[in-house]
């Protein structure tokens, strides 16, 4: 995996591997992304799940592995479903979307791949 910077959070609820994760109640907390319109932040550690209230490594920069949620196409930009998986960001006309990233592979539901890392937001 390439590098990129990690910082550690704390999990404010339980944090699956390989999703996308937004800002919690604190500043040293993080949640699972839930919407297109969450303060996304970064991607949970790669490597395991982790319960509530323990550390959570947190990839804030460069490629990450991620699990999707939905057929996306390489290229595309990525944005959280409903259990932080990695789905393509379409807003509705008016509509703005956060997003994490990039896809840098096609992939279907279920399928863990990469992402580039690359904040910002889209308006449909």
């Amino acid at each position: 995996m390439i590098p990129g910077l990690t910082k550690t959070f704390t999990a404010e609820a339980a944090v699956t591997r390989r999703r996308l994760v937004k800002f919690g109640a604190t500043d040293s907390s993080v949640l699972m992304g839930a919407a297109a319109t969450d303060l996304l932040m970064g991607v949970s550690d790669m490597s395991a799940d982790v319960p509530i209230g323990h550390r959570c490594e947190v990839r804030l920069t460069g490629i990450a592995e991620v699990e999707f949620g939905g057929a996306v196409t390489r290229g595309q930009p990525i944005t959280s479903d409903s259990v932080g998986r990695a789905v393509t960001a379409a807003p509705g006309a008016g509509v703005n979307s956060r997003i994490i990233g990039f896809a840098m592979v096609s992939a279907v539901s279920g399928d863990i791949g990469d992402v580039f890392l690359d904040l910002g937001s889209i308006q449909g």
